[in-house]
């Protein structure tokens, strides 16, 4: 495909972008039923999640699929790592928990509660990252429009997985406190960059559907790969860097707020859990 038909591409396929338009109205429905109950969601908390939706068109309408599909495998990965990493984070991040309750009050989604441990949570992520990268599948991806389809599925699905029990969208256990997020985001982001480091120093090309019989715009298929893993590098660590900030920030706060309430002379156990799950109002706002 050529530059300029490439620049113009966008792709707008109702089975990949019908799901997002339907989560879009039901956020819009019940945002608007919880402000006219004078509980409105947070603005902040809205573009997040707004945020997130384009995101997902981005990376499953925008130029950028036909260019991951049929150019770069570098390109690829920029389109995954939207999928699987920022989308989901900027989707959980817009949510609260009136939002949900409806959704929650459901059986079968009280049972994903299991989701937001993260003893489950990061196997699962890491699993579904090293599998879809297998070269046989991933290349039957890039061939196969049903099952490309199903790949995007899968990422989406392990970029909320691992992402829920920091965000606690859904709640985490007790001793996941804000002290334990930090390490599982170091976690992460460690199995995230070893298997950058694969791709970006390899000198052997796993996946042969991105090799030509010439260079395209100057670059080479092993070229084409170790940017790749750059790009995974890249993007990994400058979330990260916002995530640890952020989660030192708050447990900052949270040390102060402790010290405060049990000088108050209030039960150790209630303040643990209040400052756990940030529930100290409850407890009475600390002078």
């Amino acid at each position: 495909m050529d530059g300029p038909s490439l620049l113009t591409s966008w792709s707008f396929e109702p089975l990949e972008l019908a799901p997002a338009a339907v989560v879009a109205l039901a956020y819009g429905v019940r945002a608007r039923t919880l402000r006219r109950r004078g509980t409105p969601v947070p603005a902040g908390r809205a573009a997040l999640f707004a945020l997130g939706l384009a995101l997902l068109v981005l990376a499953l309408a925008s130029p950028l699929a036909a260019f991951a599909e049929e150019e770069f495998f570098f390109v690829h990965m920029l389109q995954h790592v939207i999928l699987g990493d920022l989308a989901p984070l900027c989707l959980l991040a817009g949510l609260t928990g009136p939002l949900l309750r409806p959704l929650l009050s459901l059986r079968p989604v009280e049972r994903l509660r299991a989701l937001a441990n993260p003893v489950v949570a990061l196997p699962l992520w890491a699993a579904i990252l090293v599998v879809w990268h297998l070269p046989a599948l991933y290349e039957g991806a890039v061939r196969h429009s049903s099952l490309h389809a199903l790949e995007h599925v899968f990422f989406l699905t392990a970029g909320i997985v691992v992402w829920l029990p920091v965000l606690e969208t859904l709640p985490a256990p007790e001793w996941f406190g804000t002290g334990a997020k930090l390490g599982y985001v170091a976690g992460v982001r460690a199995v995230e960059t070893v298997f950058g480091n694969v791709f970006a120093w390899s000198g052997t090309v796993f996946y042969g559907v991105y090799v030509h019989g010439h260079e395209r715009w100057g670059i080479s298929a092993a070229q084409d790969q170790n940017l790749a893993g750059v790009v995974m590098m890249a993007e990994g660590g400058i979330v990260t860097l916002v995530a640890l900030a952020w989660l030192f920030l708050r447990l900052a706060q949270e040390g102060e707020v402790r010290q405060a309430l049990l000088e108050r002379g209030l039960e150790p156990r209630a303040v643990k859990r209040a400052v756990r799950y940030r529930r100290w109002e409850d407890l009475g706002e600390p002078r």
